[in-house]
């Protein structure tokens, strides 16, 4: 039932209903399996990934280091999403509260951002790594590595508050069906029955974020497949590749995605796409993220390997 707020003579919506969710007689179980088992996987493999750098020393490196806050990142960000869409799958009422509503924005956006930073600050180490590697350590020092990640962590969680503070107070009168798998900005703010042509400001704050790390991204690993091209040794230069092509692949997939969805003004895509496109960085680009990160990684394998093997052997030196 739709729950209503009283505000001098308007009448306000108390929660919002999420309409692209199937009931569970309409084959919502079949998708509340799936999306089960790849959320217990993301948790699982980005755990994996954050204790076997954190135990592991000869994983104590800045780029590991990155990697280890990005897959701590991953299981937040994916935490403020996909509890509430297996809810939504198995239960009769699909609503959330305005209150949940502006929190899961918030949480789902900061993070994000933060992760989208982690990901320049991770280009920049590599940039330096291996375009001038005889200053790389005097440069890339932990307590420098610390300041980017909260720098990262600052710039995420403060960019996003003002539009929050601005949504909180804005009224929603009208249809209360929000046509997203999420609360997101967008589908939100077409339910205010008040003038929200202000987006277009933070729209185009948040353009200016994504572009000025894409462009940073950009153009370190340009520079990058320009140093690795000119290496005389063909394992160095496989070797170098192997590393950066991993980053590469988690970069475009999560900017890609992302630009798709946000660069967009006022442009328009069905709610088919949208929903694809969502379902994109907010499902699959975590999904690939432990596997491209450990599969495709020969030192993250064998760091697994000997925690894994470790543990086999202190159970049975126990026992």
């Amino acid at each position: 039932m739709t729950q209503l707020m009283t505000n001098g003579n308007q009448t306000m919506m108390a929660e919002f209903l999420f309409s692209m969710f199937p009931h569970l007689h309409e084959g919502g179980l079949l998708f509340f399996i799936p999306l089960l088992l790849i959320y217990g996987f993301i948790i699982t493999g980005n755990l994996v990934i954050f204790i076997v750098i954190q135990v592991d020393i000869a994983l104590h490196t800045p780029m590991y280091f990155f990697i280890s806050v990005l897959s701590f990142l991953e299981i937040w960000y994916t935490t403020t999403t996909i509890p509430k869409m297996l809810s939504n799958l198995v239960s009769e009422q699909k609503t959330i509260s305005l209150a949940g509503c502006l929190m899961q924005m918030y949480f789902f956006h900061s993070l994000g951002i933060t992760e989208g930073c982690v990901l320049t600050a991770m280009a920049i180490d590599r940039y330096i790594a291996i375009c001038n590697p005889l200053r790389y350590p005097t440069i890339m020092t932990p307590k420098f590595c610390i300041q980017l990640m909260a720098g990262s962590c600052l710039c995420g969680f403060l960019l996003v508050l003002p539009e929050i503070a601005w949504i909180a107070t804005l009224p929603f009168c009208g249809s209360n069906q929000i046509h997203q798998i999420f609360c997101d900005f967008t589908p939100v703010l077409s339910l205010a029955c008040t003038d929200t042509s202000l987006v277009v400001i933070v729209d185009a704050i948040h353009a200016v974020e994504i572009l000025a790390s894409f462009l940073v991204i950009a153009l370190s690993y340009i520079r990058i497949i320009m140093v690795i091209l000119g290496m005389p040794s063909a394992e160095g230069r496989h070797k170098v590749f192997s590393t950066c092509a991993a980053h590469l692949a988690v970069f475009l997939l999560f900017f890609g995605s992302v630009a798709i969805m946000y660069l967009r003004f006022s442009a328009t895509y069905s709610v088919f796409w949208d929903t694809v496109i969502a379902v994109t960085f907010v499902i699959l680009a975590p999904f690939l993220n432990p596997i491209i990160y450990s599969l495709r990684n020969k030192d993250m394998k064998d760091a697994v390997g000997r925690l894994f093997h470790y543990k086999k052997r202190a159970g049975g030196a126990g026992g």
